[in-house]
C-alpha cells in the first residue's frame, strides 16, 4: 500500500485511516519491523509525526494477520496434528490453503486460520486469530507451522522467531544442480517493483535483509534436492532466492524460468516443490526444546518418484 498523507498526524494513526482492517498493534509491528518508509527512508518510530504531502509505503505482508476475527468460522480441514502440549500445537499445513485471509482473497475463501479455530472448538480453548499463528508458509507450501494456544505462548514463540533462535529445515527440489554443495545466499529482498504479489532480490529503501543456507542432498543431470536453512523468515523468500541462483523450485510457476517450467513439466510435477520438513522450538509449557518433523507430502513423494531423487 502506497498513499500520500493528505493530513498531518501520528505515522501508525494515519496508516490505520487508509485502511479499517488493519488493526493498530499490526500497523505499529510493521513499522518497527522496517515495513513502512515515509519519503523513501525507512521510520521505525511508531509516533513519528507525518506532515500533508509525505509519501508513505506500508508493506506489512509479513507481520500483519488481517482482523477478521467474526469471519474466522470453525471449519474442520483434518489438519494433521504433529506435536502438541500446554501451549503449542504444530499441524502439517497441506498445500492450497492460505494460512489467513488477506486482502486479494474472496471473502469466503478458507485458510489454515479456520482449521485451526475448528483444534480450538474441539479443545474448548479461546481462539483469537491476532494471537494464534506464530509464523507464515505460502499457500503452496506443505509442511510444520507452529500455532500457539494463548497469548502468553504467543509472545514468547515469536520472540523466539524474532530473534532467530528457531531451527527451520526446509525440503526442495529445484531444477538444475547448484554449482556449490553447501552455500549461503545473503541477498535483500523487497516486493517486485512491476509486480506487487511477487518479492525480488534487490536492493532499495523498503527491502529488507534476507539469508538462507542450502546443502544438496542428491542430484540427477536436471534436478537437485536440497536441505535449506532460513536464518530469516521473508515473504517468499527461499523461492526469490533459489531463483535468484538460477534454480527455481519445480511447480513453482511465479518464479520459475522456461528451463525450469520444461523440466517441472518433464517430471509432470504438480505443485510446489517445497516442503517445511523440520522446525526445532523451545516450549513455554516446559521451556524444552523440541524438534518436531513434518512427513514428505504426495507432490514431494511423486516428485522423488520421478526424478529418481531420494531423501
Amino acid at each position: 500500500m502506497e498513499f500520500t498523507s493528505d493530513a498531518s498526524g501520528r505515522l501508525d494513526a494515519i496508516i490505520a485511516a487508509q485502511d479499517s482492517s488493519l488493526s493498530r498493534s499490526k500497523i505499529q509491528k510493521a513499522i518497527k519491523d522496517g515495513s513502512v518508509t515515509v519519503n523513501g527512508k525507512v521510520l521505525k518510530k511508531t509516533s513519528h509525526k507525518l506532515q500533508e504531502g509525505d509519501t508513505v509505503a506500508y508493506d506489512g505482508s509479513e507481520s500483519q494477520i488481517i482482523n477478521l476475527e467474526s469471519h474466522i468460522n470453525p471449519v474442520d480441514l483434518k489438519l494433521e496434528v504433529l506435536f502438541e502440549d500446554d501451549s503449542v500445537i504444530v499441524i502439517n499445513k497441506p498445500e492450497g490453503y492460505a494460512v489467513h485471509p488477506g486482502h486479494s482473497m474472496e471473502e469466503d475463501e478458507t485458510t489454515i486460520l479456520h482449521g485451526i479455530a475448528h483444534l480450538f472448538t474441539e479443545r474448548k480453548i479461546p481462539f483469537s486469530p491476532d494471537s494464534t499463528l506464530v509464523h507464515r508458509l505460502d499457500k503452496p507450501t506443505t509442511g510444520c507451522l507452529v500455532v500457539a494456544k494463548d497469548n502468553d505462548s504467543f509472545a514468547a514463540l515469536q520472540k523466539q522467531f524474532e530473534e532467530r533462535t528457531t531451527d527451520k529445515k526446509y525440503l526442495a527440489i529445484v531444477s538444475g544442480v547448484p554449482e556449490h554443495k553447501e552455500a549461503t545466499i545473503d541477498a535483500p529482498i523487497g516486493r517486485n517493483l512491476t509486480d506487487r504479489t511477487k518479492m525480488s532480490v534487490l536492493k532499495t529503501s523498503v527491502s529488507r535483509d534476507a539469508k538462507t543456507t542450502y546443502r544438496v542432498l542428491d542430484s540427477t543431470n536436471d534436478t537437485a534436492l536440497l536441505e535449506c536453512d532460513l536464518h530469516t523468515g521473508r515473504t517468499h523468500q527461499i523461492r526469490v532466492h533459489l531463483a535468484s541462483i538460477g534454480h527455481p523450485i519445480l511447480g513453482d510457476l511465479p518464479y520459475g524460468s522456461p528451463t525450469n517450467k520444461k523440466v517441472t513439466e518433464t517430471y509432470k510435477v504438480e505443485g510446489l516443490c517445497l516442503h517445511a520438513r523440520e522446525i526445532s522450538f523451545v516450549s513455554p509449557a516446559d521451556n524444552k526444546t523440541h524438534r518436531v518433523e513434518a512427513p514428505l507430502p504426495e507432490t514431494i513423494n511423486k516428485a522423488l518418484s520421478e526424478t529418481g531423487l531420494t531423501v
